[in-house]
């Protein structure tokens, strides 16, 4: 619960781009090429599990805050918690090792626009100094997405099972309605 208690102040910033955000899905390329981006010019650790996590919960976030997708690919529910499989196969063989080069994919834009970017900054902001092991702790959490699916919906006994987005969405939903009785201007 201590890591929701943060969420006031994302909130309290991502108020205003409710606004004037459109509304918009990004291939995981970009949005990975984001974090990475951030990574290198931060010198800020970002190793794969790390990068999937965060682009989880920033894909949570934006259908919690906006409605629809940032990413327009599905999450699994794999055992070590929500898998964004594309850029899972991109970089699991960095292992827990730093990523040290940009996601390449095939007819794909290299990097999301600008409209997202104030969003993306947000959610770095708050995560980037969690270590994947925490934002997969995060994500494990009972009554959580992933939990869920995992061990409430017969996850752990299937393959490749996804998180519905409306799972996601309810949940990140749920957290906004915790803080938006809340003042959004500090």
């Amino acid at each position: 619960m201590r890591y929701y208690a943060k969420f006031v102040s994302l909130w309290r910033s991502l108020y205003i781009c409710v606004q004037t955000h459109p509304p918009m899905s990004y291939n995981s390329a970009q949005i990975a090429n984001f974090f990475i981006k951030k990574s290198h010019s931060t010198g800020i650790e970002l190793t794969p599990m790390k990068l999937i996590k965060m682009a989880y919960i920033a894909h949570g976030w934006h259908l919690g805050l906006y409605d629809t997708e940032l990413l327009d690919e599905v999450i699994y529910a794999w055992k070590y918690g929500p898998v964004i499989t594309s850029m899972y196969y991109a970089f699991r063989d960095y292992g827990d090792g730093q990523i040290d080069r940009l996601y390449s994919s095939p007819n794909k834009t290299p990097y999301p626009d600008e409209a997202i970017i104030p969003f993306l900054e947000k959610i770095w902001d708050l995560f980037k100094n969690y270590d994947g092991i925490q934002l997969s702790s995060m994500t494990h959490q009972p009554g959580s997405p992933w939990y869920k699916v995992w061990n409430e919906m017969g996850g752990k006994d299937k393959k490749d099972v996804t998180i519905p987005n409306d799972i996601i969405k309810e949940f990140y939903k749920n957290r906004i309605q915790q803080v938006g009785n809340l003042n959004p201007n500090p």
